[in-house]
């Protein structure tokens, strides 16, 4: 991999906002980077290798930052979505129920023997994008918010699920790694907790932004990248690891510049490289050459829809039992994780991508009708707090 090549990257990533300009289509910014991949990559002119090592671990750095981001945006510490944890918690169970049944006739149909896995797909929602359309159309209420618990259920019950689904055989071992990863996740909740309502913290980052030392990110970044080697040694994804340390920091409380510099080196640099990286590890002529993969895809994203969709049959609106059915994070992991170990059968890891692409289809369309009936003005802004002061991630 060359500077030539990282150049050509970080340029065809910019697909990634210019389809998400327009405000009405709430296009994730991420589709655009996944097209850009496929175009350049071995579906595409072939102007990458997503085997180079370099392209690969700068890839992997991406992931864990994607996953940590989205670990911040699940709102742990807003008090008024814990009342409706309860009812987001039992639409969760019964869409995983759902699931159960689809995903296994879906397994059956295709002769995959890969149940488990396409249970969990089904199963997931993504908080990464189901959060920002949420607070972009200013979707408020009750229902909203029993929703964006059920997504936040759902999305952390689908990940540490994932990799005991993905390779059933070894299943044991992932469980004791991410027993490991969560063990010490709640350790670091606890450490910085006390570093925060000690008041370390606070005089580290005076030092910090006087000095210019930008110690929180650094430590931030240090602290992840431990937890994910940890994941990698105890043979589980760096996705449980990104993602449950951005719901430590999430329940902590991010300090208003960290975000700042995490957007930035996440969004603006390593996250488009890894969306990038996929879509150029995707042979979609593979899938192009297989009916019974393309069908598998639509099945995968149909069924999707099919499962959160029922949950209207509980009083859920449609519009956002749709919205609840966005895919991403999960779906993005299956593909990767099933790929690098050889477990997925040809043109399976593109599949996978297409029917999460469906359901991302469905929930943006979903959000526009949503938005009809659950907006409301945004609430007064409050006392701006101090720049180094904690708030919620979202």
């Amino acid at each position: 991999m060359s500077f030539f090549q990282l150049s050509m990257i970080a340029a065809v990533a910019l697909l990634g906002p210019l389809l998400a300009l327009p405000r009405k289509w709430h296009l994730p910014v991420v589709l655009g980077q996944l097209l850009a991949g496929i175009a350049i990559g071995r579906t595409g002119l072939g102007l990458v290798d997503s085997s180079d090592p370099t392209f690969t671990f700068v890839a992997d750095v991406g992931f864990a930052l994607v996953m940590f981001v989205a670990g911040t945006h699940v709102p742990v510490r807003d008090e008024a979505i814990r009342p409706a944890l309860g009812g987001g918690a039992l639409r969760a169970g019964i869409a995983a129920v759902l699931a159960a049944a689809v995903g296994i006739g879906i397994a059956f149909a295709f002769g995959t023997g890969h149940a488990p896995l396409y249970i969990v797909l089904l199963a997931s929602s993504s908080a990464a994008l189901v959060l920002p359309i949420v607070d972009s159309l200013r979707l408020r209420g009750p229902k909203v918010l029993t929703t964006t618990a059920q997504v936040a259920v759902a999305d952390i019950a689908c990940i540490v699920a994932l990799p005991l689904a993905v390779d059933p055989p070894n299943a044991p071992r992932a469980a004791v790694g991410a027993a490991v990863v969560a063990a010490c996740a709640a350790v670091l909740f606890f450490v910085l907790r006390w570093l925060e309502r000690s008041g370390t913290r606070r005089r580290m980052h005076d030092v910090s932004e006087d000095r210019k030392f930008a110690l929180e990110l650094r430590i931030q970044l240090a602290l992840l990248f431990g937890l994910s080697g940890l994941a990698v040694a105890g043979h589980v994804s760096i996705m449980l690891a990104g993602f449950s340390f951005g719901l430590v920091v999430a329940a902590v409380g991010e300090p208003r510049r960290l975000a700042h510099q995490l957007f930035a080196v996440s969004d603006g640099f390593l996250g488009p490289v890894f969306f990038v990286w996929l879509g150029a590890s995707l042979d979609l002529r593979t899938l192009a050459g297989s009916p019974s993969m393309i069908l598998l895809g639509i099945c995968l994203g149909f069924g999707t829809l099919l499962v959160h969709g029922s949950l209207r049959l509980l009083g859920q609106p449609l519009p956002l039992a749709v919205l609840a059915a966005s895919q991403l994070g999960v779906p993005v992991a299956a593909a990767t994780i099933g790929s690098q170990l050889h477990l997925l059968e040809p043109g399976e890891a593109a599949a996978i991508i297409f029917g999460a692409l469906i359901s991302i289809g469905a929930s943006t369309i979903a959000g526009s009708r949503a938005a009809r009936t659950f907006t409301q003005p945004a609430p007064a802004p409050a006392d701006k707090p101090s720049e180094g002061g904690p708030t919620v991630a979202a």
